[in-house]
């Protein structure tokens, strides 16, 4: 099994370099299908590893590969750690980046039209592209497959890397340069406490190593640290704390989540692959991976709970005033990673990966129908210029209903059963912070309903575009653009039914996921749930159905049946509208106190240190001293011989004096 495990992570490695070093030569056609294979191949060998899982062929791997260095007894590796969490990651991971690899032939067949002729980068740009997501998906399986925090990292930063390179893939335009640089300043702050805390680790556990760290956890349970003065921190506490930080970077949770929104200036099919299915779920996995640690510390929980409650709820609340497709879609997204950190506060981690399974396929199905909404629309990305797009592009439209159905919870979809327990989790808690929690999660079912449905609404139903050149060309996209989004939709709306009595309520994620027994919330839950026909009777008792009903009815009245309604909800609560629309003003906030505030300083220091202090008294400085010293020197040299005769005779009783006393 270990060749099948190094195949998973080298094969979209392997078409990575080929499509980067050699695009150029072997061309396009021979770049989109050495990746795209290469990426298939691992989707096959990861549903085979998860079938094995499932059958009970396969037993739990965990293993060193390579060993890099030893340093102070302190073993760096490369190791796999295949598990039942592993095999769902892996399925996700590799489905999502194959269906995404498809529709990018389709999405980017014209991309030379996005470069100025002149552009050399735009010469390749199409292979180049490939390279890129798929040595993304190679960053990403070492994250997820990874056994060790050294493995952990490499893969952690990776994926930051690609990142970046995708988001500002367009390099010609200033947005996605900004919007990149914005990214991977903003993942280097998360960044700065997670390798903290995996410097803690090592410091206090002696070890790296998943499985030598969570054994010796429970001793290490009640140590207290001096991490400055007299002030007494309980390691556990600060260890999950500043790596819940790199999760809050990576998941883009509150309050560095503003790099998300912006990172949509990237083509959409990045869009769907890091921005919904795979990197932003990066933080999630981690933490549920990290679920010995973080279950010896309520402090960290309530902190983990707290942020992830606060960003499913003011971030829900931004996506309502959008106006761009991808960015009520991104919008979304971080609503939807604050439900998923809200369920590993309350240490449900079953329900949060459940719902990081369910949403990767309706999210990335969601973003891959908006670029195809864009397409279709010559690139104009507005909902406001959108409108009767159903007739035109009817494959794009059910699609696109399936996905939304699947976000706002439509009984017996697959994002019903993973946000419903979820909610009824966050319900039955008793950890500091629930209460706030459990408030925040039932408002977000209606803001998203809400939202989600006020896009579709505006782009599929109505007169049709406002844009008659638009309107006349409109028709749906080619095959290699619909097929992806059929094959995402069907488990956007069937996986949940199969899989969730296994992950949520059995056997599937035992000895894999910690969790103490006061603060099992999932198996209160399953005590009143008997199977998926089950929990949908459940699902009607409680509120959320109701809340997620009424959004999307609230959706259809004020912006179909009586538009000027939003108009006039829009003037009345102008301020209210405004703080949405700026985003609370985080962006702002920033740019004056950080990047204005670096600039302060590094203006202060060129106006000290360079200009006044190196430029003036260093250089010009000693050059002035050696001028004043030349002149009183030139007042010395008289060219009378008495006076250096006078001059010799005092300096020789000078020095006849020093050496008598």
């Amino acid at each position: 099994m270990e060749t099948i495990y190094l195949l998973i992570v080298l094969a979209p490695l392997l078409g990575a370099i080929v499509a980067g070093l050699f695009g150029g030569r072997i061309g396009r056609g021979a770049s989109h299908w050495v990746t795209s294979s290469g990426v298939g191949l691992s989707a096959l060998l990861s549903l085979y590893v998860l079938f094995g899982f499932v059958t009970g062929g396969l037993e739990v791997f965990n293993g060193a590969v390579y060993t890099w260095m030893v340093s102070d007894g302190l073993r760096m590796e490369i190791g796999f750690l295949v598990d039942q969490l592993t095999a769902v990651m892996l399925v996700v991971v590799t489905f999502v980046s194959f269906c995404v690899h498809i529709y990018t032939i389709g999405y980017m067949a014209h991309d030379e039209e996005n470069w100025p002729g002149e552009s050399l980068a735009g010469s390749n740009s199409y292979q180049r592209f490939f390279a890129y997501i798929s040595l993304f998906t190679f960053s990403m399986l070492m994250l997820v497959m990874s056994n060790n925090f050294m493995q952990l990292f490499f893969g952690w930063e990776a994926v930051g890397l690609v990142s970046y390179l995708l988001i500002g893939f367009w390099s010609v335009r200033e947005t996605a340069i900004f919007a990149n640089l914005k990214a991977f300043l903003v993942n280097r702050v998360g960044d700065f406490g997670f390798i903290l805390g995996i410097g803690a680790v090592a410091m206090y556990f002696g070890s790296i190593d998943y499985a030598e760290v969570f054994a010796r956890a429970p001793e290490l349970a009640n140590t207290q640290i001096n991490v400055w003065g007299d002030e007494s921190w309980s390691l556990m506490t600060l260890i999950c704390v500043l790596l819940f930080i790199g999760a809050m970077g990576k998941s883009a949770q509150v309050p560095l989540h503003v790099w998300l929104p912006d990172s949509m200036e990237g083509p959409t099919p990045i869009s769907a692959l890091i921005h919904a299915a795979t990197m932003v779920t990066a933080g999630v996995f981690m933490v549920a991976r990290m679920s010995p640690l973080y279950e010896l510390s309520e402090t960290a929980l309530t902190f983990v709970l707290v942020i992830g409650a606060t960003t499913a709820l003011f971030t829900g609340l931004i996506g309502i005033v959008q106006n761009d497709i991808k960015r009520v879609v991104a919008y979304s997204t971080l609503s939807q990673l604050g439900y998923m950190m809200v369920a590993l506060g309350v240490s449900a981690y079953a329900a949060g990966i459940f719902h990081l399974m369910t949403h990767a396929f309706f999210k990335a199905l969601l973003f891959l129908a908006a670029g195809s909404v864009i397409i279709g629309m010559h690139h104009d990305q507005d909902i406001r210029n959108m409108g009767g797009i159903k007739k035109y592009m009817p494959v794009t439209y059910w699609t696109s209903l399936l996905g939304s159905l699947a976000l706002i919870g439509f009984p017996g979809f697959s994002g019903f059963f993973s946000k419903d327990a979820i909610i009824e989790a966050v319900h039955f808690s008793t950890i500091a912070g629930s209460g706030y929690a459990y408030f925040a999660v039932l408002a977000g079912v209606f803001i998203t309903a809400l939202y989600s449905f006020r896009m579709f609404f505006l782009v599929f139903h109505g007169t049709g575009p406002r844009d008659e050149h638009a309107k006349a060309h409109l028709h749906e996209s080619p095959k290699v653009v619909t097929v992806p989004l059929v094959l995402l939709a069907i488990p956007s709306v069937l996986i949940g039914f199969f899989t969730m009595e296994g992950m949520l309520f059995g056997e599937w994620f035992r000895d894999v996921l910690f969790v103490l027994p006061q603060h099992d919330t999932l198996a209160r839950l399953g005590e009143g749930v008997h199977g998926p026909v089950s929990m949908v009777a459940h699902g009607f008792a409680g509120f959320a159905l109701y809340f997620a009903a009424a959004g999307v009815f609230a959706a259809w009245y004020i912006y179909m049946k009586r538009p000027e309604i939003a108009e006039r909800i829009k003037s009345r609560f102008g301020i209210v509208h405004r703080i949405l629309d700026k985003k609370y003003f985080f962006d702002e906030l920033y740019q004056a106190l950080f990047a204005g505030g670096s600039r302060g300083i590094g203006k202060l220091l060129w106006s000290l240190g360079d200009r006044i202090l190196i430029d003036g008294l260093i250089i010009n400085g000693s050059a002035k001293a050696v001028g004043v010293v030349a002149g009183w020197a030139r007042n010395i040299q008289t060219g009378m011989l008495y006076h250096y005769a006078i001059a010799m005779i005092l300096g020789l009783l000078l020095l006849l004096t020093w050496f008598v006393i």
